[in-house]
């Protein structure tokens, strides 16, 4: 009970406020569709993405502590007919770039992703009770 309080931040009550995306600024409106899943010991994301590879995708943790997932993909083809010295091209641009917020029991140090069948796995391991205490800083006062 106290976690689902704790991690309200993270991903708001969905039956409560369904259309409001506020908590994942897209900066495409063709970006691909992201599965959020929590069990007891992670969080799982799923990203949606067709023809892309490894390589297209950027995955990092931003100065405000958002998990910033970006993917481009640039694909020119050209086709050159050497008896007309016709030349073709084909040009197919890709870009997107979704944050989310980190919640406070999130192992940042784990975090790990995979590529397979046209979906972008990433595992957001979760810590401990005991883990995050340690990891909390008391400051002293002077």
């Amino acid at each position: 009970m106290n976690l689902v309080r704790r991690n309200q931040n993270w991903l708001p009550g969905v039956f409560n406020d369904m259309f409001d995306n506020d908590w994942m600024l897209r900066t495409n409106a063709t970006a691909p569709a992201i599965n959020v899943i929590e069990s007891e010991n992670d969080y799982s994301i799923e990203v949606a993405a067709p023809g892309m590879t490894k390589d297209d995708f950027c995955i990092r943790i931003d100065e405000d502590n958002n998990l910033v997932i970006s993917m481009e993909k640039k694909l020119e083809n050209s086709e050159k007919n050497e008896s007309s010295l016709y030349l073709r091209r084909e040009f197919s641009y890709s870009k997107f770039e979704q944050k989310m917020i980190l919640p406070r029991n999130v192992d940042k140090e784990k975090i790990g992703a995979r590529m397979e069948h046209g979906v972008l796995y990433v595992s957001v391991p979760k810590m401990k009770e005991e883990e995050i205490k340690k990891s909390m800083k008391v400051i002293e006062i002077c």
